[in-house]
């Protein structure tokens, strides 16, 4: 027998071993109505995600909330769902740090933490806990550079972000945090781009994150000259990272700037505050190509155009901003950017102040994708939370859970109809007997698409402290292809 023969044979088997799994392992969750070769969507049965180094202020309370939606078809009854801290260097451990375990969907979970010596944290979940698993990490900061609340959504580690929002300026403290949850090093790229172009630099270039460590990098080392804005490219040469920018002000508090979705000739930007006192959009293009955008804002009595603002021009590789001051005048709303002509892809931000003098506070609204089939936001509190519903095209009926309470209450849920070209801050539904913070999911369930987004307010000194989360789909779901086994094409 020969050695083509041999491999002939070999890679008969190993087909038949790939298809027969496919064709066995993989259920029929379509209920047997979708066409023929019809890729099913069913639950995913791992996720991980990375929450950064939360503060480095002494005076930092950090919580921690994890969160499952109940999913129908999820892997059986088993799985669990795990935060731990992510050690300085393979091997090590760091204190006090919660370790936030999950044992059943459908009901939050809780960890506290203070101080500054806190670590980055990873997390997975698996089996029945993994579609949908959402985990907020919220800290409030009592003075000093960047007081008031923080707040940012732990998402998968990656290999490209980009950040329009970020400054370098005398009056900003702003850092790029780098997690690394896996087991080999990554090798990670940072590029700054101003109002005039690239900053030149070569200490962004091949900055290696060791396994399991987090790296915060200050962005004024990275560049010669202060810049108010910036956008900020974190490239992953090899491995992957979680990636966020710590945005700290002097004067205007601070907040977590979260990646824009990727870059998109289409953009949108939900649920600023309707009590919002400045509003500054950023934006960036890294192709080679100008862009010019419309636009928009959907409020609740429709879409607008804001005076002075129709149109914006985005010059290719330079940081663009738009001062739209008091844009939504007393009414929650979406900005929409749309091209005038041919789609060039463009990433965008907003920065949003609220608050008077020198009691102020800022938060950030990056670009996001729409809901999709289900998005959840978690660490909700009483009389705390605002949840904003835009549907720029059709409108859109929604179905809105609030989870049982992390220390008790009983979960409800509404049904409600965003019009087209309107953004609604929606009276979201509370849990009975609310004890605890609780998780708020929205699905779609027909008409346009549906963006989010979720204001978490706590004032504290007569400051407004706030922190706004987008919530694009949880990725919950995945599409796995109907396979059969065919082996006439090893005869072609």
């Amino acid at each position: 027998m020969n050695r083509t023969t041999l491999s002939l044979i070999a890679g008969v088997a190993a087909l038949a071993a790939v298809t027969g799994f496919a064709a066995l392992g993989a259920p029929d969750a379509s209920g047997g109505d979708a066409p023929a070769g019809a890729a099913a969507r069913l639950p995913v049965e791992r996720t991980s995600l990375v929450c950064p180094a939360p503060s480095g202020s002494d005076l930092a309370e950090t919580s921690y909330t994890a969160f499952t939606p109940v999913t129908e078809g999820a892997a059986g009854s088993g799985g669990e769902a795990r935060l731990r801290a992510a050690p300085d260097k393979p091997g090590g451990k760091h204190a006090d740090v919660p370790e936030v375990r999950q044992e059943a969907p459908g009901t939050p979970v809780t960890g506290t933490v203070s101080g500054a010596d806190v670590p980055a944290l990873v997390g997975t979940a698996e089996g029945r806990l993994a579609p949908g698993w959402t985990v907020q990490q919220t800290t409030e900061v009592a003075a000093g550079t960047g007081r008031g609340l923080l707040g940012v959504t732990c998402a998968e580690a990656d290999t490209d972000f980009w950040f329009p929002g970020a400054s370098t300026a005398s009056d900003r403290t702003d850092y790029v945090h780098l997690a690394n949850p896996d087991d080999s090093a990554a090798v990670v790229d940072i590029g700054l781009y101003g109002k005039d172009g690239a900053l030149k630099s070569t200490v962004g270039e091949g900055i290696t994150v060791q396994p399991h460590t987090s790296e915060p990098i200050l962005l004024s080392t990275l560049g010669d000259t202060g810049q108010n804005d910036l956008t900020v490219h974190v490239n992953v040469r090899s491995g992957r990272v979680g990636a966020a920018v710590q945005a700290l002000d002097d004067r205007l508090g601070g907040d977590w700037l979260a990646p824009s979705t990727a870059p998109a000739g289409t953009l949108v930007l939900p649920g600023i505050p309707k009590d919002a006192a400045a509003v500054r959009l950023v934006l960036f293009t890294p192709g080679e190509t100008d862009a010019d955008l419309k636009l928009r804002l959907a409020s609740r009595s429709g879409t607008i155009t804001p005076a002075g603002h129709e149109t914006v021009h985005v010059k290719a590789g330079r940081t663009t901003t738009v001062e739209l001051g008091d844009v939504t005048r007393g009414e929650a709303g979406s900005l929409v950017l749309t091209p005038t002509g041919q789609p060039v892809p463009v990433v965008a931000a907003v920065r949003v102040v609220r608050g008077k003098d020198s009691k102020q506070e800022t938060a950030f609204i990056p670009a996001t994708g729409p809901v999709g089939e289900r998005a959840t936001a978690v660490d909700n509190r009483a009389g705390g939370t605002t949840l904003s519903l835009s549907a720029p095209e059709r409108s859109a009926k929604v179905r809105i859970t609030a989870s049982a309470g992390s220390e008790g209450g009983t979960a409800v849920s509404k049904t409600v109809t965003v019009q087209g070209g309107t953004t609604q801050d929606v009276e979201a539904p509370v849990p009975g007997g609310l004890k605890g913070t609780y998780a708020l999911t929205v699905e779609p369930l027909s008409g346009g698409p549906v963006y989010a987004a979720r204001l978490l307010t706590a004032t504290g000194d007569g400051t407004p402290g706030f922190t706004i989360q987008t919530l694009p789909d949880d990725r919950g779901m995945v599409a796995v292809p109907v396979a059969e086994e065919n082996l006439t094409i090893l005869q072609k």
